[in-house]
């Protein structure tokens, strides 16, 4: 939807998280809400919400709140919870077996469709995902069009890779290496670095401990 362009990053972000919510809501067989509850759930404040929920139009009624249901449906959508979001793994190590194991089961619509190493892992299925030596990157990716990828791979070759990626039609990258990879104009990197996470939340605790526990 064209509205979409225009919804801040941080927005964008918090969407699965209200998705996921609603749906334990849903199967709980509830049927409306708050943003005051819906923010005790999800640990956003209520303002953040509706600000949030602004975007997309009116989404509830003033005294009443949220249908859950309708709400659900049309996240939903906005999310493309019915089309099947097939991703490639790139790197089988410590890391990329974890994933592998993850493989996304709390998402309905997103799962780990190949994998690819070049070590001893090729050639073989691991938790129901098949293992393509790197030599069959791009054709595997325009294969089985694929146009997200999960970047796990030694430093030094992450550049490489992404050029592949990027040349076999791959999109968007969520990117678990150091290296900030260079990519054109219409491809997106989410860079995740554990040990930065870490820190930052070290940092929080060590700074922040007073304020957050109200002492």
């Amino acid at each position: 939807m064209d509205e979409q362009a225009k919804i801040p990053r941080a927005t964008a972000k918090r969407l699965p998280i209200y998705y996921r919510y609603l749906t334990f809501l849903n199967d709980a067989g509830t049927n409306r809400i708050s943003s005051a509850e819906l923010a005790e759930a999800t640990k956003f404040d209520a303002a953040t919400i509706r600000r949030d929920f602004s975007y997309f139009g009116a989404l509830g009624k003033r005294g009443y709140g949220y249908d859950v249901e309708a709400l659900l449906e049309f996240f939903a959508k906005v999310l493309d919870q019915n089309s099947l979001i097939n991703v490639a793994l790139i790197g089988v190590g410590h890391l990329g077996q974890a994933l592998l194991n993850f493989n996304f089961h709390q998402s309905s619509n997103m799962r780990i469709a190949a994998a690819f190493d070049i070590n001893e892992n090729r050639g073989r299925i691991l938790s129901g995902v098949p293992i393509y030596d790197m030599s069959e990157l791009e054709e595997q990716i325009k294969a089985q069009r694929i146009n997200i990828a999960i970047l796990t791979v030694p430093q030094e070759v992450a550049q490489e890779i992404t050029d592949t990626l990027v040349a076999a039609g791959v999109k968007g990258i969520m990117n678990f290496t150091p290296l900030r990879v260079s990519v054109p104009k219409g491809v997106r990197v989410q860079n995740v670095d554990l040990t930065n996470e870490l820190q930052t939340l070290v940092y929080f605790i060590q700074n922040y401990a007073s304020i957050t526990t109200g002492k």
